[in-house]
């Protein structure tokens, strides 16, 4: 069996997760065929045809002997192609029944199913380092690296992440939970394996979209510099939108070239020659270089993709197309990879299709690339219906409405078309909506110069991605005051997704943005009416932030067009004594039922919606200090946002050196782990309950805030 003997020597660990297994454990395998099992009652029947392996998903659960043997990555090194292949089909099976229990990302991680198989087959992780990147398509991963029997708490509280994620597994080499970024990791990991002796192999697996950003282009650009051997795969599934939606669907796939020439591209004796060549011909010196030069960039031309030369001339040895749902292939060129000599970086193409071996995520991988529960016989997901619809929705419905009396206003976003709405407008306004792929830095400038030539750009981006694009936020936009409006999507704490998207940091790396409008609505009419405010400031930059989740009911402008708010200026809500709670953002609702449950107390607080972090309603702050005891802030942001503001105003301003109480309420100074939201929101402490009893402390009646706490437990 061929298994480095490095997995002996790794350290215990707390977590059974975190520690590989021993080779002792490698007992061949009992190989179960699928093709010869008769249909039992209830399953899901896996066998193989002329055209290959099928799935029968009309059963609830998939009957999968051989994936039953296989625990960790070492127990599939005895494997024949064929048992891997039927392991691949048993995977496939496996994820589906498994994601339609949870809910999930499911096209993606269907689409490397083999890739997946291959990757654990041929290397040995986790000496080996497997970087996936988006990380999404990493569950085909997880079910083969011990996470098996955990899948069903995938994206839950105390469960499994939906990304990799270094304190979950120790095969787990880097976490990705954004994207773009396997390859400079992967570089880096390289670099240091080099340096400190070591002869492991690091392979980046990039796709679903991640080969858009720039920050690839600049890692292969420095990895053909460096020439540490790096093994880059590229996962082409034609997905450059994330989901893939338009309102019109997803473009086809495109299919692969044969393995015979996928495999003389990696025969190691092709390498050798043509390095040779290139050396004796150096040597020579002169056109007879350039001359070799030209045929071998040709013959390559005659068997390879057409996009090659670009990863040649970055350094990089180019390999593909290839069939990513060809075990065989797979398995061949990895090995032949593995074992080349010559040093430097390599990548390899492969070709998949989002969706694989599952017809409706086939037919549509857009809508099934993010997922509820749904039926896996149908894939019908069972969405729960609401009387309110998405603050996403909300968001594109009134720029729709503005885009329709202004025609200046176009909207960018960053291959999230789906998720931010802007699929919508896309449909209205096709020449006006522009996808820029995932490239957050790019989009920012270039809505810089839209607005620099006299159009009013929306950038929409979700919260924790915008981050990716800061310096471009302060350096191309807001130094030179143009007014780019960015919609921030997804802000505040975000449930299954987790700290890798939670917006915790929008309000503090704003608000400190000299140029910058900063606000943030407390309700869907409130969001349509900032819509309308930003694209009515056309002197500096703007920005407002709204949560993901639906909206509460409240009525809505007439026709879905809001009204502009006079910039800087918040409102009272509830009209109280002794205490006022200032609530920016979605927020404002929970201090609303903080309110009510107050009453039961005989305590009548006042309750204002601070609408701006930046201008601040001054006026509106300095009265509520002059006509109460305490006041407390709260947000559904990290510290240093519109809390710190608003303390920064009082103490400036001498509104502090008196009998005022002030707190701030914001979220803890640490990462919340994926949950449900009303799981977050709770170990956060920013729930109605914290806000009254922190209310009721102030207050003196201490014994009142411990019995109220004391409830929830």
């Amino acid at each position: 069996m061929d298994v480095s003997s490095s997995l002996m020597s790794l350290k215990a660990s707390a977590s059974p997760f975190l520690k590989a297994p021993s080779c002792n454990s490698c007992k061949r395998q009992v190989i179960v065929r699928a093709s010869a099992a008769k249909r039992e009652e209830g399953k899901m029947v896996i066998s193989k045809g002329k055209s290959g392996w099928k799935i029968d998903f009309s059963g609830e659960k998939p009957a999968t002997p051989l994936l039953d043997t296989i625990n960790y990555p070492v127990h599939m090194k005895n494997l024949s192609p064929q048992d891997l292949e039927q392991l691949s089909a048993e995977l496939r099976a496996e994820i589906v029944y498994s994601v339609s229990k949870t809910g999930g990302h499911l096209s993606a991680s269907l689409g490397v199913v083999e890739l997946a198989v291959a990757l654990h087959h041929v290397f040995n992780t986790p000496e080996d380092k497997i970087i996936w990147d988006v990380g999404h398509q990493a569950y085909p991963h997880k079910i083969l690296t011990g996470r098996r029997s955990r899948m069903h708490t995938i994206r839950q509280t105390s469960g499994l992440a939906g990304f990799p994620k270094r304190d979950e597994s120790i095969y787990d080499a880097f976490g990705a939970g954004h994207s773009s970024t396997s390859i400079s990791a992967g570089l880096g990991m390289a670099v240091a394996r080099d340096l400190l002796g070591k002869n492991n192999h690091v392979i980046s697996v990039i796709g679903d979209g991640a080969m858009t950003a720039g920050q690839a282009y600049e890692a292969m650009n420095n990895s053909g510099f460096l020439d540490s051997n790096l093994i880059v795969i590229l996962n082409d599934n034609k997905q450059v939108s994330l989901p893939t939606a338009t309102l019109d669907g997803a473009a086809p796939p495109v299919g692969a070239l044969s393995k015979a020439l996928t495999k003389l591209q990696a025969s190691t004796k092709f390498r050798k020659l043509r390095e040779a060549a290139k050396t004796i011909t150096k040597q020579i010196g002169g056109t007879t270089h350039e001359v070799a030069a030209k045929v071998d960039e040709y013959a390559r031309g005659m068997i390879s993709a057409s996009g090659s030369s670009l990863f040649e001339e970055l350094g990089l040895y180019y390999i593909g197309p290839v069939d990513g749902h060809n075990i065989d292939d797979l398995i061949t060129i990895f090995e032949k990879v593995k074992s080349m000599p010559a040093p430097g970086p390599v990548l390899i193409h492969i070709v998949t299709e989002k969706g694989k071996g599952y017809a409706p995520a086939e037919a549509a991988p857009d809508k099934m690339h993010g997922v509820v529960k749904f039926d896996p016989n149908t894939g019908k997901q069972f969405k729960s219906k609401s009387s309110t619809l998405s603050y996403t929705q909300y968001f594109a419905n009134s720029l729709i409405k503005e885009a329709e009396e202004d025609s200046k206003i176009v909207a960018i976003h960053a291959a999230m078309g789906g998720g931010t709405g802007l699929n919508h407008f896309q449909k209205k306004f096709p020449e006006r909506c522009f996808d820029v792929g995932i490239a957050e830095q790019h989009a920012v400038t270039f809505a810089a110069g839209l607005a620099a030539e006299g159009l009013k750009p929306f950038c929409a981006i979700y919260s924790s991605f915008l981050q990716r694009g800061y310096d471009q936020v302060v350096h191309d936009v807001d130094l030179q005051k143009l007014p780019v409006r960015f919609a921030l999507d997804r802000a505040g704490l975000v449930g299954a997704d987790g700290p890798t998207h939670c917006g915790a940091f929008d309000i503090a790396y704003l608000a400190c943005l000299p140029n910058m409008v900063v606000m943030a609505p407390a309700d869907e009419a409130e969001l349509m009416h900032m819509v309308a405010t930003a694209a009515a400031i056309d002197d500096r930059p703007s920005c407002f932030r709204f949560p993901r989740g639906n909206g509460i009911g409240v009525p809505l402008p007439s026709h879905n067009k809001g009204i502009p708010i006079e910039v800087g200026k918040g409102r009272v809500l509830l009209e109280g004594t002794r205490v006022a709670i200032l609530g920016y953002g979605s927020i404002v609702q929970t201090c609303m039922k903080a309110a009510s449950s107050l009453r039961d107390h005989g305590i009548f607080i006042t309750v204002a919606d601070a609408r701006f972090c930046k201008p601040l309603d001054r006026d509106l702050i300095t009265r509520l200090v002059h006509e109460h005891e305490i006041l407390l802030t709260a947000e559904e942001g990290s510290v240093g946002g519109f809390g710190s503001h608003v303390s920064h105003f009082l103490g400036l301003n001498g509104l502090l050196d008196g009998h005022l109480k002030l707190r701030s309420m914001v979220l803890p100074d640490r990462y919340i782990d994926h949950g449900s939201p009303s799981d977050q929101i709770e170990e956060a402490g920013l729930s109605a309950r914290h806000i009254a009893a922190t209310v009721l402390s102030l207050l003196g009646r201490q014994k009142e805030a411990l019995q109220l706490n004391a409830k929830m437990l």
